[in-house]
């Protein structure tokens, strides 16, 4: 079953229609550059009223490593996502089972690279100078399938309606990761739009459950058999 997170969550109105049509998990956004930029204290009133099954997901980008450790512990996260440039030893300060590196593949290179990463997925976005995510832009699938031979895969990278369900009968990932395709504007979600995609999703996911599409079972959010799942993250 391929998961969703619903990312860039500013107010407890889109979380709630997020979850109410389906989601996962959600993502809040602590780069204080990007547009979708939630504040910790803002972040920690929505998590708080979110409900027990709902996997809560950091996204730093570039953050002193005490900093993230700090926030995550304040908000009650479950996962924290990495969108910027740290290291394999930066994320070596974090657990395994914590942690998403997100990335962005340009050439076989990069993905050589990620074999010295020990993360609980890597999530394949797509960059431009200067951003880090969120820029509705597509990313390189036919890389981006190489990397379920190393580590599961969240696929990334201007996901709507149009596209998904090609997606993920494309890359087959363990999970799809929605920022932009769901917006009204930057930080505003569009409840239409989410419930469209959420049911293309399970549509899709119906359609790989009734065939041998020879997907993966791992769980990248959502897995009870995970001793941390419901849990907060654990630093």
């Amino acid at each position: 079953m391929v998961e969703v997170k619903i990312c860039g969550i500013t107010n407890i109105n889109d979380a709630y229609v997020a979850i109410k049509y389906g989601a996962d998990a959600l993502g809040f956004i602590f780069y204080p550059k990007s547009q979708r930029y939630v504040a910790p204290e803002r972040a920690k009133e929505i998590i708080e009223k979110l409900p027990y099954d709902i996997i809560r997901v950091g996204v730093f980008v570039n953050h002193e490593i005490q900093e993230v450790k700090e926030i995550a512990k304040f908000c009650g996260l479950n996962l924290i996502q990495l969108h910027g440039d740290e290291s394999p030893d930066y994320c070596d300060q974090f657990r395994i089972s914590s942690l998403i590196k997100a990335v962005s593949l340009r050439t076989e290179e990069d993905i050589q690279k990620l074999k010295d990463y020990s993360v609980r997925a890597i999530l394949v976005d797509a960059r431009q100078p200067g951003h880090y995510g969120g820029t509705g832009k597509k990313s390189d699938w036919r890389l981006a399938i190489k990397i379920k031979e190393t580590h599961p895969l969240i696929l990334a990278g201007g996901l709507n309606k149009e596209n998904v369900r090609e997606a993920i009968e494309t890359v087959r990932p363990q999970a799809v990761d929605i920022n932009s395709g769901v917006e009204i504007s930057p930080g505003k979600k569009d409840p239409e739009k989410i419930k469209e995609i959420i049911a293309i999703l399970h549509e899709t996911n119906r359609a790989i459950n009734s065939g041998n599409w020879g997907l993966s079972t791992i769980k990248v959010f959502s897995d009870e058999n995970d001793p941390f799942y419901g849990n907060r993250v654990p630093l």
